[in-house]
């Protein structure tokens, strides 16, 4: 893989990211992915040439797993290859009143939490997981600030949240000369209903970096569901055992009228260059112009890993990836519907 600067820092990641919300993570009581599973997943990402890794202190059952199976790992490698990530906000402990949130005690807490079980004396990007809508952002900001002091933290990020917020939280760093968020980590791909120009404006004017969580839509860009009824977008034929046959989140995020003539058009420019859809879709993120655009991928196999891994061998002309981009709108120029 290639490397690239993430947004106006001088740090270089890998061209794909490697996100590790299914470690230790149960679905209806089964066990999505173990810590030899886990393990063997990192060795090939790295072995691929990967060093950006993005997890979560909630991430596992119980909380923290994730960030242990990780930790785990890289005791038994170099600790400066790899650019760590991890994130705070969701409720870490239920029996604590001030353990979630944006407060300064929880992310003062969490930190040390999070290095410990990482094994490691500073993180390298630290995001706000959400919009903490009852502290002020001043306070985690200031609090977030004192990391990067400190030596614990070398950038922050923001994950989902409004443009307006995202100004919001640029502004008040500015004035208050704060360390500000230097990467973003949104909902975004090809065919997500929503449109989110707005906020990839902000982006793009403050040079931030984006790392889109969901790159292919829960499955769906990676072309194995089909359509079952064309009057309804909500009606798909999918895998048993895929996330289209279980998840209402599914459903609710990923099946419009956009996404299906978007993984259309994903599926042609797929054929032109000999890829997988997969690829095709990863790639439409890796090639944004006007902001760094580094995807967050997951993997449940190897195999699924070294498929996506492989949107970084892929190349589509600016021709392909504007028919992929204009797949979003109708003849009219206007959105396809949810």
């Amino acid at each position: 893989m290639d490397y690239r600067r993430l947004g106006s820092t001088g740090t270089r990641v890998s061209e794909l990211c490697f996100g590790t919300w299914r470690f230790g993570r149960r679905t209806g009581g089964v066990l999505e992915t173990d810590e030899e599973q886990a393990h063997d997943l990192l060795d090939a990402f790295a072995d691929r040439g990967g060093n950006f890794i993005d997890t979560a202190n909630v991430y596992g059952d119980p909380n923290g797993t994730g960030e242990e199976y990780v930790g785990n790992w890289l005791a038994e490698r170099d600790r400066e290859r790899y650019v760590l990530a991890s994130k705070v906000y969701f409720g870490f402990d239920d029996a604590n009143p001030n353990g979630s949130g944006l407060s300064r005690t929880h992310v003062r807490n969490q930190i040390e939490g999070t290095l410990d079980r990482l094994g490691t004396d500073y993180l390298d990007l630290y995001y706000i997981h959400r919009w903490d809508e009852e502290t002020p952002i001043e306070e985690t900001l200031s609090a977030l600030d004192g990391l990067v002091e400190s030596g614990k933290v070398n950038y922050l990020g923001a994950s989902t949240m409004a443009a307006w917020q995202l100004t919001k939280a640029l502004w008040k760093s500015d004035v208050n000369d704060y360390e500000r968020f230097e990467v973003t980590q949104p909902l975004f791909h090809a065919g997500y209903y929503e449109d989110v120009e707005e906020y990839l404006s902000v982006v793009a004017d403050q040079d931030l970096a984006v790392c889109p969580y969901s790159p292919l839509a829960g499955g769906f860009l990676t072309g194995k569901y089909e359509r079952a009824d064309p009057d309804d977008p909500k009606s798909v034929r999918a895998p048993d055992g895929s996330r289209g046959s279980f998840d209402e989140r599914f459903e609710r995020f990923y099946l419009s009228e956009r996404g299906w003539k978007v993984l259309e058009e994903v599926r042609a420019v797929a054929d032109e260059v000999d890829a997988t859809p997969a690829q095709v879709a990863l790639r439409w993120l890796m090639d944004q112009e006007e902001f760094t655009c580094v995807p967050i991928v997951g993997a449940r196999t190897v195999d699924q890993l070294e498929e996506n891994l492989g949107a970084a061998e892929v190349s589509i002309t600016r021709d392909q990836h504007g028919r992929i981009t204009d797949a979003r709108y109708d003849e009219d120029g206007r959105r396809w519907g949810h």
